[in-house]
Protein backbone atom coordinates (compact mmCIF):
# COMPACT_ATOMS: atom_id res chain seq x y z
CA UNK A 1 0.00 0.00 0.00
CA UNK A 2 1.50 3.21 -1.27
CA UNK A 3 2.59 5.97 1.60
CA UNK A 4 1.23 9.34 0.69
CA UNK A 5 1.97 13.57 1.24
CA UNK A 6 -0.55 16.20 2.21
CA UNK A 7 -0.16 19.88 1.63
CA UNK A 8 -1.68 22.88 1.70
CA UNK A 9 -2.25 24.47 -1.62
CA UNK A 10 -1.57 28.11 -0.12
CA UNK A 11 -3.16 30.86 -2.74
CA UNK A 12 -5.11 28.55 -4.36
CA UNK A 13 -8.99 28.83 -4.17
CA UNK A 14 -10.08 25.69 -6.44
CA UNK A 15 -8.97 22.85 -8.04
CA UNK A 16 -9.16 24.62 -11.46
CA UNK A 17 -7.30 27.44 -10.01
CA UNK A 18 -4.38 24.25 -9.17
CA UNK A 19 -4.93 23.38 -12.37
CA UNK A 20 -4.58 26.31 -14.08
CA UNK A 21 -0.94 26.63 -12.15
CA UNK A 22 0.06 23.57 -12.59
CA UNK A 23 -0.51 23.52 -16.31
CA UNK A 24 1.20 27.76 -16.61
CA UNK A 25 4.60 25.69 -14.90
CA UNK A 26 4.46 22.62 -17.12
CA UNK A 27 3.97 25.37 -19.89
CA UNK A 28 7.08 27.05 -18.78
CA UNK A 29 9.23 24.03 -17.91
CA UNK A 30 8.77 22.71 -22.02
CA UNK A 31 9.30 26.16 -22.80
CA UNK A 32 13.15 26.21 -21.25
CA UNK A 33 13.36 22.62 -22.37
CA UNK A 34 12.70 21.03 -19.27
CA UNK A 35 10.81 17.73 -18.61
CA UNK A 36 6.70 18.84 -18.08
CA UNK A 37 6.55 18.11 -14.42
CA UNK A 38 4.97 20.11 -11.59
CA UNK A 39 7.75 20.63 -8.79
CA UNK A 40 7.36 21.70 -5.44
CA UNK A 41 10.60 22.75 -3.31
CA UNK A 42 10.31 21.87 0.19
CA UNK A 43 12.64 22.37 3.05
CA UNK A 44 12.32 18.54 4.73
CA UNK A 45 13.00 15.91 2.78
CA UNK A 46 10.78 12.66 3.72
CA UNK A 47 12.66 9.95 5.20
CA UNK A 48 9.49 7.05 4.01
CA UNK A 49 10.56 8.19 -0.15
CA UNK A 50 10.56 4.52 -0.98
CA UNK A 51 7.29 4.07 0.15
CA UNK A 52 5.73 7.05 -1.68
CA UNK A 53 7.66 6.11 -4.86
CA UNK A 54 5.51 3.24 -4.82
CA UNK A 55 2.91 4.74 -6.14
CA UNK A 56 2.14 7.91 -3.67
CA UNK A 57 0.41 10.81 -4.26
CA UNK A 58 0.58 14.49 -3.14
CA UNK A 59 -2.48 15.29 -1.59
CA UNK A 60 -3.50 19.13 -1.44
CA UNK A 61 -5.51 20.95 1.12
CA UNK A 62 -7.52 23.62 -0.68
CA UNK A 63 -9.82 26.36 1.70
CA UNK A 64 -9.66 23.58 3.96
CA UNK A 65 -10.14 20.43 2.10
CA UNK A 66 -8.55 17.38 0.94
CA UNK A 67 -9.73 18.79 -2.76
CA UNK A 68 -6.84 17.11 -5.41
CA UNK A 69 -3.74 14.95 -5.65
CA UNK A 70 -0.94 14.87 -8.22
CA UNK A 71 0.97 11.81 -8.22
CA UNK A 72 4.54 11.86 -7.15
CA UNK A 73 7.05 10.62 -9.81
CA UNK A 74 10.68 11.93 -8.09
CA UNK A 75 11.75 13.36 -4.81
CA UNK A 76 15.50 14.85 -5.08
CA UNK A 77 17.01 16.27 -2.07
CA UNK A 78 19.39 19.13 -2.91
CA UNK A 79 21.38 22.29 -1.33
CA UNK A 80 20.00 25.99 -2.53
CA UNK A 81 22.86 28.68 -3.38
CA UNK A 82 22.79 29.49 0.36
CA UNK A 83 23.26 25.68 1.69
CA UNK A 84 20.40 24.93 2.65
CA UNK A 85 19.15 21.27 2.43
CA UNK A 86 15.76 21.61 0.82
CA UNK A 87 13.80 18.70 -1.49
CA UNK A 88 12.33 18.57 -4.93
CA UNK A 89 9.17 16.82 -5.10
CA UNK A 90 8.48 16.21 -8.66
CA UNK A 91 4.88 15.54 -9.53
CA UNK A 92 3.26 14.26 -12.70
CA UNK A 93 1.36 17.73 -14.30
CA UNK A 94 -1.90 16.00 -14.08
CA UNK A 95 -4.33 17.42 -11.36
CA UNK A 96 -7.09 14.91 -10.29
CA UNK A 97 -10.02 16.07 -8.23
CA UNK A 98 -10.64 13.74 -5.40
CA UNK A 99 -14.17 13.61 -2.94
CA UNK A 100 -13.88 16.59 -0.50
CA UNK A 101 -12.90 16.06 3.16
CA UNK A 102 -12.52 18.64 5.61
CA UNK A 103 -8.53 18.55 6.91
CA UNK A 104 -7.66 21.59 9.79
CA UNK A 105 -4.64 24.01 8.44
CA UNK A 106 -1.17 22.61 9.22
CA UNK A 107 2.55 23.74 8.54
CA UNK A 108 4.36 22.15 6.12
CA UNK A 109 3.73 18.15 4.64
CA UNK A 110 2.42 15.39 6.24
CA UNK A 111 2.22 11.43 5.65
CA UNK A 112 -1.08 10.01 4.46
CA UNK A 113 -2.42 7.26 4.95
CA UNK A 114 -6.17 7.06 4.46
CA UNK A 115 -7.32 8.79 1.33
CA UNK A 116 -10.17 10.20 -0.16
CA UNK A 117 -11.28 8.57 -3.45
CA UNK A 118 -10.53 10.14 -6.64
CA UNK A 119 -13.93 11.72 -8.10
CA UNK A 120 -14.49 9.20 -11.10
CA UNK A 121 -16.23 9.91 -14.52
CA UNK A 122 -19.47 9.45 -12.66
CA UNK A 123 -18.77 12.47 -10.31
CA UNK A 124 -17.49 14.38 -13.15
CA UNK A 125 -20.31 16.82 -12.99
CA UNK A 126 -20.16 17.43 -9.49
CA UNK A 127 -16.66 18.13 -9.97
CA UNK A 128 -17.52 20.77 -12.91
CA UNK A 129 -19.79 22.97 -10.31
CA UNK A 130 -18.11 26.11 -8.90
CA UNK A 131 -16.45 24.77 -5.86
CA UNK A 132 -18.66 27.43 -3.74
CA UNK A 133 -21.69 25.75 -4.84
CA UNK A 134 -20.48 21.97 -3.54
CA UNK A 135 -19.33 23.38 -0.39
CA UNK A 136 -23.10 24.82 0.50
CA UNK A 137 -24.47 21.96 -0.93
CA UNK A 138 -22.72 19.57 0.70
CA UNK A 139 -22.96 21.80 4.09
CA UNK A 140 -26.82 21.42 3.56
CA UNK A 141 -26.21 17.72 3.15
CA UNK A 142 -27.68 17.47 -0.25
CA UNK A 143 -23.93 15.72 -2.00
Amino acid sequence: MPLHLIKLAVGCESVKDLSGRVAERAKLAKAQGLPRHHIHVTRMTPKRDAELLDGGSIYWVIRGEIAAREKIVAIEPFRDHDGIARCRLIMQPKVIAVAPRPMRPFQGWRYLTEVPPDLGSAAASIAAMPEPMRRELRELGLL
